[in-house]
């Protein structure tokens, strides 16, 4: 691994243990279970809206497994 890829890594794993983060995702978890919610949708396209905030706010919850998934395998020795 490269020095900038991982300062990049040790930059992000520091951001995500904060408390900052943790509040955020708590919002996140907040926020997805208020738009996880058939009952709101008038038509196609605010379902279509809907799945593409439900996206974004997934890909947030989930970025500190996803980052730390890559890392290990960046770090993992060639079989």
């Amino acid at each position: 691994m490269t020095p900038e890829l991982q300062k990049y890594y040790e930059d992000r794993f520091s951001m995500m243990a904060t408390q900052g983060w943790l509040d955020l995702i708590e919002d996140i978890d907040e926020m997805v279970n208020a738009l996880n919610n058939l009952s709101a949708v008038e038509d196609e396209k605010s379902l279509q809206f809907k799945k593409g905030e439900l996206s974004i706010l997934l890909w947030l919850k989930n970025l500190r497994q996803v980052s730390s998934d890559a890392y290990e395998d960046l770090n993992a020795p060639n079989v």
